[in-house]
């Protein structure tokens, strides 16, 4: 458990009981009577009224709210049309996780600023192809998470296809297509790879250290010569006309023009995706 978390937990079992002991918190946070000790004299030096002291116990003066997250209309808007971003384009993980994200947000928030979060009128429409567009990136996150090398069959948009072994160093939208920064061993060099020309993509054993083998996303980005890069011509691509967008355009942090939150939003269109792929 972060610290700040553990802080967190600290305050709100406070609130909940008119006194404890540290062995009694040590022991429902899973930490030692040391560390509660220390936790607690941290938040009374930061100003949260905690009475008692080491070896008899502590109470929560009555009244003590902890101070709720303060975010301006805009600041709201972005992280709204952030998560409605990721809910349309992500992975179906990363999807979940901002869903639940922005619940938590929208929990704490008072009732005003709540409504900016239902009601900011900023969409990213998804598409019928948008899951399978996205193809291994969930599976690609975690290889960079874990660091850890991936193995895939590549087909090039020129119909030259390879297996590669590649070092996986950080992912990037472009708007309409993934690219995976990564570490060729076949070819000794930095190269981008689209997620949707993989097949067979595996997670490998075999680990890597960018800290010490001097291989990593920095050395990618310091590269910069598109020549090294998986060919891919986004002028072309983004001079298309987009395709038209399904049915629900706000599968978003707050309500679509049913009503539905966010997570309600979210789950329909998947089950309207699957239905048209």
């Amino acid at each position: 458990m972060r610290r700040a978390d553990r802080l967190f937990r600290l305050v709100q079992l406070l609130r909940a009981r008119r006194f404890a002991t540290g062995e009694q918190i040590a022991d429902e946070l899973g930490v030692s009577k040391r560390t509660i000790y220390r936790d607690v004299a941290d938040l009374q030096g930061s100003g949260v009224p905690i009475r008692g002291e080491a070896g008899v116990g502590y109470r929560l003066e009555r009244g003590y709210e902890l101070a709720p997250l303060i975010f301006t209309s805009d600041e709201l808007a972005g992280l709204v049309l952030g998560a409605r971003i990721v809910a349309s384009w992500g992975d179906p993980d990363l999807a979940t996780a901002v869903a639940s994200a922005m619940t938590k947000v929208e929990a704490v928030l008072p009732e005003g600023l709540r409504r900016v979060v239902l009601e900011t009128p900023l969409f990213a429409p998804g598409r019928p192809w948008a899951s399978a567009m996205a193809g291994e990136v969930a599976l690609l996150r975690r290889a960079i998470s874990e660091r850890r090398l991936v193995h895939f069959k590549y087909g090039r948009e020129d119909g030259e296809a390879s297996e590669r072994d590649a070092r996986p160093l950080g992912l990037y939208f472009w708007g309409r297509k993934w690219t995976l920064a990564a570490w060729c061993e076949l070819r000794n060099d930095y190269r981008s790879f689209r997620p949707d020309r993989m097949k067979e993509l595996e997670l490998l054993d075999t680990s890597f250290d960018p800290d010490t083998d001097g291989i990593s996303l920095a050395g990618f980005v310091a590269k910069g010569d598109p020549a090294d890069w998986e060919s891919w011509d986004w002028r072309r691509e983004a001079a298309e006309p987009p395709d038209l967008p399904i049915s629900i355009t706000d599968t978003t942090s707050g309500q679509d023009a049913g009503g539905e939150s966010f997570v309600n939003a979210r789950a329909r269109a998947g089950r309207e995706e699957s239905r048209s792929t």
